[in-house]
């Protein structure tokens, strides 16, 4: 029973650090983002991805940074578009 408590506290620890680091490996930085390393590997390659590499090979990322990179390109919704062109049409509209 006390391993079991052991081990559930040790992994709230970890959780805990993992939330609040700002700088994440590129392990920590594939669970954050739930891809595979080879997926994140192929971003950093591409430069698509915000990332650091202060010793030429190691990657570290800024958690801010991929959070802001998670919310870019957002999809807007139907009734956003609907809304939009109706804006659209009423302006054309009055310009006759």
């Amino acid at each position: 029973m006390a391993e079991e408590l052991k081990q559930v506290a040790d992994l709230i620890t970890a959780n805990t650090i993992f939330c609040t680091k700002e700088v994440l490996t590129s392990d920590e930085a594939a669970r954050y983002l739930g891809i595979s390393k080879s997926y994140l590997y192929k971003l950093t390659m591409k430069q698509a991805i915000p990332h650091y590499k202060p010793m030429g090979k190691m990657c570290y990322f800024n958690r801010v940074e991929l959070e802001s990179w998670l919310q870019s390109n957002r999809v807007a919704t139907a009734d956003e578009i609907s809304q939009q062109a109706q804006t659209y049409c009423m302006k054309k509209g009055g310009r006759r």
